[in-house]
């Protein structure tokens, strides 16, 4: 089944949480909304930042391969199908990653 997280729909954190698909969804909110190198022991989690200050096309490219990546790595049961930008952020010089996830059956 497809998902759609965005790094804006933070809501509510809930630890432990119990239902697979609201914990995964969580999980991914949390990666794009966490700067990487913040989170002490866990210094690789979340999206590095080179994309900060660079030119909006580019950062944008900067920024699916990072999102792709870190979601590989940090949260191995979604699969992310792609990876667009909130249109109306953008217009404020915001690039808001919105991710398109498959949930394995696992």
């Amino acid at each position: 089944m497809r998902y759609t997280v965005s790094a804006a729909s933070t809501g509510t954190l809930r630890f432990n949480e119990t239902d697979r698909v609201a914990s995964i969804l969580q999980n991914i909110t949390m990666i794009l909304s966490t700067r990487k190198g913040s989170v002490p022991l866990y210094r690789d989690f979340g999206l590095p930042m080179d994309f900060v200050d660079r030119p909006a096309p580019v950062a944008r490219v900067m920024m699916i391969s990072a999102v792709r990546e870190a979601v590989e790595e940090w949260e191995p049961r979604a699969t992310v199908l792609g990876v667009t930008f909130d249109q109306s952020a953008e217009q404020a010089g915001k690039l808001i990653p919105v991710v398109e996830v498959e949930i394995s059956s696992e």
